[in-house]
């Protein structure tokens, strides 16, 4: 293909006028085509129809006898937090269960610090004079809006292969004592598709930071999102900061959202043990416990790591030939014309483009 950065004016208008007739035909389509970001389609929620059949009037307790209809278990079945203690490669007390968003799981701790500290902040959060979070850019926006609507200041860290610049991390938490957490979602990442590097994950663990109640938040949201017989691995960030001294640091968080029923999924927190001890207890004023049929039925549905591996190879199966689509559309249309870049991610939901300086803004207004 030819490199457009060469072309003569003349050439390029020629082009433009082309690209605009095909432009105009495709919005003569009328297509209404939902391609909302992270959204299953419905041939994968159909995965998991069996999962609403495996509970009934019947069989609604669990392996230890708890009839799940019924109040209590603040943080979880004990079956439940076996299994997702297996998902995210933690011990079963290291693990809290949440309802069916982990986005609110985020949320509450930080409005818990905020109130009440962590269990290892000298006062409130709210008793400082600012508050301020590392937020790798490009991230997830609803983490920064959680930032905004908590009136955090937002410090944004650049972005490459290997995960944020540690470089500068380092060096902004190493002298700001208003600098509280950092954002990471750190599994191909939303929207870069990339996976933290082994050496980053270990420099997050270890860094100094002024603020002695710093924490990671780590997004863990498609930790088992393959497209391939590669997969990325990432290191257990709770692992790296207990070798380390810092055992307290981490906060992960993941969830079913894309592995079960979008909107009815197990969201899921870990932590060190002191760290969890102290959401449960303050958990206790806001909730009698999440929903354990759900619990329940997803366990008699997944049962266990390998259980989740089988059913995401089934959805890697109906949404890899979508990416590849994408892929060779773009690579037709756009490769080796200096115009445009873009991500191949081995898993996650996301393709990310970057176009030519000052392009984004009017791409999506016209594909709008």
């Amino acid at each position: 293909m030819t490199d457009f950065t060469k072309f003569s004016v003349s050439k390029l208008e020629a082009h433009k006028r082309d690209l605009q007739n095909q432009y105009q035909e495709f919005k003569a389509k009328n297509l209404n085509l939902d391609i909302t970001r992270g959204k299953p389609c419905p041939e994968q929620l159909d995965l998991a129809s069996e999962m609403l059949e495996c509970i009934n009037g019947e069989n609604y307790k669990s392996a230890d006898g708890i009839d799940c209809r019924n109040y209590g278990g603040l943080d979880g079945l004990p079956e439940a937090k076996r299994l997702f203690a297996e998902f995210l490669e933690v011990d079963p007390e290291e693990i809290v269960i949440g309802g069916n968003s982990s986005l609110a799981l985020m949320h509450d701790e930080i409005v818990r610090a905020i109130l009440h500290g962590t269990v290892d902040s000298e006062v409130p959060w709210r008793k400082l004079p600012k508050l301020k979070f590392v937020c790798p850019s490009p991230g997830y926006d609803r983490h920064f809006s959680i930032c905004e609507y908590l009136n955090i200041d937002m410090v944004p860290v650049e972005m490459d292969g290997n995960g944020p610049d540690m470089d500068r991390v380092e060096e902004l938490v190493s002298g700001d004592d208003a600098i509280k957490g950092i954002w990471c979602t750190p599994k191909y990442s939303n929207p870069t598709g990339i996976t933290f590097s082994d050496e980053v994950v270990d420099r997050l663990a270890s860094m100094n930071t002024k603020a002695e109640d710093f924490r990671i938040f780590w997004d863990n949201a498609y930790t088992a999102h393959h497209l391939t017989d590669a997969p990325d691995t990432l290191k257990n960030v709770l692992d790296a900061c207990k070798q380390v001294g810092n055992t307290e640091r981490a906060f992960i968080f993941g969830s079913t959202s894309k592995i079960s029923i979008a909107g009815a999924g197990i969201a899921v927190m870990a932590g060190s043990v002191k760290n969890m001890e102290h959401t449960r207890e303050l958990m206790s004023f806001q909730t009698i416990g999440p929903d354990k049929i759900n619990q329940l039925r997803h366990v008699r549905f997944l049962k266990n790591m390998a259980g989740i591996q089988s059913h995401m190879k089934k959805h890697a199966a109906i949404i890899k030939p979508k990416f590849d689509a994408v892929h060779n559309a773009l690579a037709e249309a756009l490769g080796n014309k200096n115009l445009a870049e873009w991500s191949r991610p081995n898993g996650g939901y996301f393709i990310s483009m970057n176009v030519m300086d000052g392009c984004a803004k009017k791409v999506v207004q016209m594909a709008a």
